[in-house]
């Protein structure tokens, strides 16, 4: 597993800073920029919760939406080749393309 922590549907990657001997972590899939740090994993967990009750509650007080990581809607372009290949394979399993491809990208994403 990659180096992710996760509270209340948030995600935050995490990193070690050799030069300042502590773990940092930042959001991720958000344009609100979180971050936060800690010199053990139990300090640093705190951090990651602390700072995001307060992006929340931040938000609640100046009357702003907090950003969600996905709205579950998503685009993509690919090659009339890979979309036809994508189309034969969903109908083989007995799946629309959506189905298909949700199932596809959970387990590309170990989910």
């Amino acid at each position: 597993m990659k180096n992710v922590m996760t509270y209340k549907g948030y995600r935050a990657r995490i990193e070690f800073d050799e030069r300042d001997n502590i773990f940092t972590g930042r959001v991720v899939g958000i344009a609100d920029i979180i971050t936060f740090h800690g010199e053990t994993v139990n300090e640093l967990r705190a951090d990651f919760e602390t700072a995001i009750d307060h992006y929340i509650s931040d938000c609640k007080a100046t009357g702003r939406k907090p950003m969600k990581a996905a709205s579950g809607k998503m685009m993509l372009r690919v090659s009339p080749e890979v979309h036809a290949r994508a189309l034969v394979a969903a109908k083989i399993e007995g799946k629309s393309l959506n189905q298909w491809a949700e199932e596809v990208l959970g387990k590309a994403t170990h989910e």
